[in-house]
């Protein structure tokens, strides 16, 4: 076991005016199991980018260990070789009999090893990587990320294989992993950086309790600092008042008084003075300290909706529905379900069990309907029955077609450019990202805009295909209290356990 060392570390991208990490301290051990948690464009993967060496900062890393990083990179032309050839160009150090020993463990067939990589689904990719990832020794590896775009039961499997290692930094947004993963975290707040042992649960009950006494303290120093202030203010007023009488008196009216009076008031007028000066002091002393308080509270915004309320009870319904794809393989058959007015119903199964082609079904009978022509290409059997005049709200997991300015975003889905910024703003998006093309965001950041775009469109039915990808845990809190405000009908699919047992009235499993 050894220790990393970070100590004042400053970065920011060249010609950005802003740093993503601005003086940040910490100490981490090799052998732990660190989670790493903040916000969307908090600076969690630039700290990787940082530990790996690829870019100049300031301030100082100290460690005596090797870094590596997932997910490794891959190019078109690398999708083409077996994932064997690839861990040679990934790991040259590493052999294949130590992935081999690796991907036993987190329930692979050898024999994905040698098929061209892009045979291999998501999770088989995933899985590959970390058991070249973990076949390497002395490392302290960085994991980013590992669950986006896997199945409930692809996730189990990273979960059960993660909770067996250790020796890493686990970015990751999804709750269930985190606690079932990690034995410290490291969190990046609003305005500081803490290490604390633990998982997210016991953080997160620290932190809510640790929130509400500041916030109760941050009374108490309102208070006090009103209370300073109308001292203050009776104090100038007596002073400036006394001041005003040392020089000039009138004998008949003051037949008490002398000259010499007006050094005993000057005096006395100077010791209220001083007392002012001390209340102020005081005041900036509270402040400061209020200001400390809040500096790191999470505030959870509350988000709104706008459902539109259908005069049918049943929105979609499925009789021994059954998919494929023209000269393709069948998707599935004999599936029944329904979506009535207010039910949130989560698609639920392994990746190319069909639940996207249930969606790109839903709008195929949609547009049918409407007289809007189609491919044609997913055949659609049994019955699947869409009333005419449903308005649907649509997220689509795929973020590559955002390019351009928000602006225009706004202006091609005629969306009130002020009300989408509000909105992004409520999901911590910093107000410098405005000003940039959209291809330049995060993922996360992307995802926001799709999610924010959808809340403003008033719709029957909200229909979002995975859309808590790479989206933060506190956004993910504000969309689910959100969720459960509103009660909007939706049908969703997505893989955050947390987020399923939270929100969905059924889960159709396919």
């Amino acid at each position: 076991m050894s220790q990393i060392r970070v100590s004042n570390l400053t970065f920011a991208y060249e010609g950005s005016p802003y740093d993503v990490l601005k003086n940040v301290s910490f100490n981490i051990d090799t052998d732990w199991k660190l989670g790493l948690i903040g916000r969307n464009g908090k600076g969690k993967t630039t700290l990787c980018n940082l530990l790996l060496g690829k870019y100049s900062y300031q301030g100082s890393i100290v460690s005596s260990v090797h870094f590596d990083y997932f997910p490794f990179k891959v190019n078109e032309s690398d999708l083409e070789k077996t994932a064997d050839e690839l861990i040679s160009i990934w790991k040259p150090q590493v052999e294949s009999w130590q992935v081999l020993i690796q991907m036993n463990e987190i329930k692979m067939d050898p024999e994905c090893l040698y098929r061209p990589f892009k045979t291999l689904s998501h999770g088989e990719r995933t899985r590959v990587m970390l058991a070249a990832l973990f076949a390497g020794e002395n490392e302290f590896l960085l994991i980013d990320e590992p669950t986006n775009h896997l199945d409930i039961k692809a996730r189990k499997i990273v979960k059960d294989y993660l909770a067996k290692k250790k020796g890493f930094i686990l970015i990751s947004h999804d709750r269930d992993l985190l606690d079932a993963v990690c034995d410290h975290v490291l969190v990046f707040n609003k305005s500081t950086v803490e290490v604390q042992a633990g998982n997210f649960s016991s953080w997160w009950e620290n932190k809510q309790k640790k929130d509400a006494y500041n916030a109760a303290e941050n009374e108490k120093h309102l208070k006090e600092i009103g209370k300073l202030r109308e001292s203050i203010k009776r104090s100038r007023s007596w002073a400036d008042k006394n001041e005003s009488t040392k020089i000039g008196f009138d004998p008949i009216k003051e037949h008490d008084r002398c000259l010499d009076t007006r050094a005993i008031i000057g005096a006395k007028t100077k010791k209220m003075q001083l007392r002012v000066q001390s209340y102020e002091k005081r005041v900036d002393r509270e402040i400061e300290e209020k200001e400390g308080l809040l500096q790191d509270i999470e505030k959870v915004v509350d988000l709104r909706l706008n459902p539109l309320n259908y005069h049918k009870e049943t929105l979609i319904e499925a009789r021994d529905l059954k998919l494929s794809y023209e000269g393709g393989k069948e998707l599935f058959n004999g599936l029944n379900f329904k979506v009535n007015r207010g039910d949130r119903v989560i698609l639920s199964g392994e990746n190319g069990s069909g639940k996207s082609s249930i969606i790109r079904a839903i709008f195929q009978v949609l547009d049918e309907k409407n007289g809007v022509a189609n491919d044609g290409k997913l055949l659609i059997e049994g019955r699947l029955e869409v009333p005419s005049g449903l308005i649907i709200s649509y997220i689509n997991q795929d973020t590559s077609g955002l390019k351009g300015s928000l602006h225009n975003f706004c202006v091609e889905r005629n969306i009130d450019k002020s009300l989408l910024l509000a909105i992004l703003r409520q999901l911590d998006f910093e107000r410098e990202q405005f000003n940039k093309n959209m291809e330049d965001f995060s993922e996360g950041q992307k995802k926001k805009v799709l999610i924010a775009s959808s809340l403003l469109t008033a719709a029957h039915l909200y229909i979002w295909d995975e859309p808590l990808n790479y989206i933060d845990v506190f956004s993910r809190m504000q969309i689910e209290k959100l969720i459960l405000s509103y009660k909007p009908t939706m049908l969703l699919v997505e893989h955050d356990v947390r987020f399923q047992e939270k929100i969905a009235t059924e889960v159709v499993r396919l």
